[in-house]
């Protein structure tokens, strides 16, 4: 994708982010990746002030935010999970991180978002993990993240938000909106007694399925 178009998508998809309710204000991050470099949204940057100049562009061999004194951002603080997720997951060409209500809601219960509907299998498997707690920015949030994702393309971070990823933007964006959707079903269904659960082998029949549904689909 041509860099100056990826930053222009990039913005239009943070601004579509929180026009949906997935997110809202400065919250959440989302990168595509760009060669050997990733492109990032900034840090603290409203959605609605976000201009595609202001987007970073960063190695993937980076040990620090990348920085840009002329527009005055620097990358975003979870820099680390995007690059890190890049590194691990050689398929994946972008990475969506948001604060969606219900999928934080998940997260701050600290339960996966197991098989009570069937679009789970969107996201490779079963469930949607929940990782553990930790501080944002951090390695070990990084870290946590990626074995999060260990066969997943989507993942809940404990008491903080979710990630999606995809072979690109528009994969990656329906996931997000997919996850959260699946968040908020589990937990009404919850209070409502608790949902019934698919079999995990029936999941997995649909799992090869999804590879061809949806935006951004393989052929």
């Amino acid at each position: 994708m041509d860099e100056a178009f990826a930053r222009k998508k990039l913005v239009e998809a943070c601004r579509a982010l929180n026009a949906k309710g997935v997110n809202q204000g400065a919250a959440g991050n989302i990168s595509v990746r760009c060669g050997a470099d990733m492109l990032i949204t900034p840090s603290g940057v409203d959605y609605d002030e976000l201009a595609p100049e202001m987007i970073l562009r960063q190695s993937l061999d980076a040990e620090a935010a990348a920085r840009d004194p002329v527009a005055g951002v620097k990358a975003s603080s979870e820099w680390r999970f995007h690059r890190d997720i890049f590194r691990a997951r050689p398929e994946v060409n972008a990475v969506v991180h948001t604060h969606a209500p219900y999928a934080t809601v998940m997260s701050m219960l600290r339960r996966p978002i197991p098989a009570s509907h069937y679009m789970v299998a969107a996201f490779g498997g079963d469930s949607i993990p929940c990782a553990d707690y930790a501080p944002f920015g951090t390695q070990e949030l990084s870290d946590l993240a990626v074995e999060g994702l260990k066969g997943r393309l989507g993942v809940l971070l404990g008491s903080h938000g979710m990630i999606a990823i995809g072979p690109d933007l528009q994969r990656a964006l329906w996931l997000a909106g997919e996850l959260e959707t699946l968040a908020k079903l589990h937990y009404l269904a919850s209070l409502a007694g608790g949902p019934a659960l698919l079999d995990s082998g029936h999941v997995a029949g649909l799992v090869e399925k999804f590879a061809g549904y949806g935006p951004g689909a393989k052929e």
